[in-house]
């Protein structure tokens, strides 16, 4: 079994019915505040180990946010929306989508052409879904709050 199999396990006993009463009624709604709250302690991570060159932080945080994004994977499962394996599949080909030049050996003559080309298949792929990019101010403005309340839950404000 590998790691990413046994924490999927691990979060399907969390939210089976003899696993924890917390984790069995948390939603994508109620898990909001989570996992902003895990991206900037990764963000913190990030800066111990800049600052430090210690990396211990930085694990043990991305290890949080994965458990952020698996949790939500198999949310989604139980809802019959998506699996984990449909998010890192769905990341995956993107990623080889966009670096063309790495996967399929096409050259640019400059960074400028590169970056002109991922931009052109970003639209691409966004064509038909622009209407999407309507929320993206609402949930910045909203992730600002979550980070307020967090910050104030810590002992910050």
């Amino acid at each position: 079994m590998t790691e990413i199999e046994r924490l999927k396990d691990i979060v399907q006993t969390l939210r089976s019915e003899n696993g924890c009463p917390w984790d069995r009624v948390q939603t994508h709604v109620s898990l909001k505040s989570t996992v902003i709250e895990e991206a900037a302690e990764v963000v913190c991570g990030i800066n111990i180990l800049d600052q430090t060159g210690d990396p211990e932080n930085l694990k043990e945080e991305l290890g949080d946010l994965l458990l952020q994004v698996m949790f939500h994977a198999c949310i989604a499962e139980e809802e019959g929306l998506f699996t984990f394996d449909d998010v890192a599949k769905v990341v995956s080909d993107k990623m080889i989508r966009r670096h063309p030049h790495v996967f399929s050996g096409v050259e640019y003559a400059s960074d400028e052409e590169r970056h002109q080309a991922w931009e052109k298949i970003k639209k691409v792929e966004k064509a038909g879904k622009e209407w999407q990019d309507s929320y993206l101010q609402e949930a910045m403005n909203e992730a600002g709050e979550l980070i307020k309340v967090a910050k104030k839950r810590k002992g910050y404000e």
